[in-house]
């Protein structure tokens, strides 16, 4: 007993100091929370300049520069998928000055070291971005049919590109496959802006792309849309059928944009971000510039985000685990 009295003094002074030390840092985090942000905030794209996701991440980096009066920069860090910018964000230090551009997919964590739902604190949505499936003018197909009939004339010869799994272009393609008997080869492309360069140079005949690196070309006639996959039409191309329109119906293939950031952000940064993007995203402008690069204005809570990047890594696994896609 007198042992224990002894060192009673110590022991009360050592869960003082724990409870001192667990507070200051309490306090650095609400100051730090508080003084956001005060140096350069990092917006990771994980994929190739002129694509679609680096365009609408530029408008939003710039938009965010000015709402958060600081410079948000774009930091492109393509490769895997967007797997490599993916994980490399997940590892970022969890302070807000790191922030991820996530196209939503699969994360297939055996294959690219990061969980989607365990590794970062979803911000806000951006955008709903169908894929597009479209052709290059020279190859004889013009509708849904076409491109099938075509690949099962010449098995294993009709070329179609995609950026590589983990993205829903590429599942999207194999889902096609699946569905519709087809033999074709898929060659995969770091990102849609050198994707959309190889279908226009021939180098490839059909594409699973986005919109917006390719709807000028589209317009223009150096580029063929073929069907949207999507429940509707896009209001930027309005005279392109959807894929049920076009004899597929099912093969719904539409992407989600949004900013997310590492796990363990503070809340009250994380709810900042979230303030001023969804400001920016219900702006006049920023909505006309996505209706027109063939999207979808999606505003959202934290929390809807989450629930959104739950339900589409659901259908998207599922859909793996039934075509037995192995992705490595």
């Amino acid at each position: 007993m007198a042992h224990q009295a002894k060192w009673a003094p110590f022991k009360r002074a050592a869960i003082v100091a724990v409870v001192t030390v667990a507070i200051a840092g309490l306090q650095f985090k609400a100051a730090a929370a508080d003084d956001y942000p005060n140096r350069v905030v990092q917006l990771i794209v994980p994929f190739p300049p002129g694509g679609g996701v680096d365009t609408e991440g530029r408008v939003i980096a710039q938009k965010l520069s000015d709402a958060l009066g600081q410079q948000v920069i774009v930091v492109n860090r393509p490769g895997a998928g967007s797997a490599i910018g993916v994980r490399d964000a997940a590892k970022a230090a969890p302070d807000g000055y790191t922030i991820l551009m996530l196209v939503t997919g699969a994360s297939l964590p055996a294959n690219t070291g990061y969980d989607l739902q365990k590794d970062f604190a979803p911000i806000g949505l951006i955008a709903s971005i169908p894929i597009v499936i479209m052709a290059n003018p020279s190859v004889p197909v013009k509708s849904m049919s076409d491109i099938v009939a075509l690949a099962k004339k010449q098995p294993g010869k009709m070329t179609v590109g995609t950026p590589p799994a983990p993205t829903l272009n590429y599942f999207g393609a194999e889902a096609f496959k699946g569905m519709s008997g087809a033999d074709m080869t898929i060659v995969t492309y770091k990102g849609t802006g050198p994707l959309t360069t190889d279908l226009l140079g021939g180098h490839i005949q059909v594409a699973f792309n986005t919109l917006p690196p390719a709807i000028g070309n589209i317009k223009a006639g150096k580029l063929r849309a073929i069907a949207v996959a999507a429940p509707q039409r896009l209001a930027a191309i309005p005279d392109v059928p959807t894929t049920a329109e076009a004899g597929m119906p099912g093969l719904d293939i539409v992407q989600y944009y949004g900013l997310v950031a590492p796990a363990g952000t503070p809340p009250a940064i994380v709810a900042r971000l979230n303030k001023e993007l969804r400001k920016i995203v219900s702006s006049e402008d920023v909505k006309a510039r996505i209706i027109a690069d063939g999207g979808g204005p999606v505003a959202s809570t934290p929390e809807e985000y989450a629930a959104n990047i739950q339900r589409e890594e659901g259908k998207w696994a599922a859909l793996i685990k039934k075509l037995g896609l192995v992705v490595n």
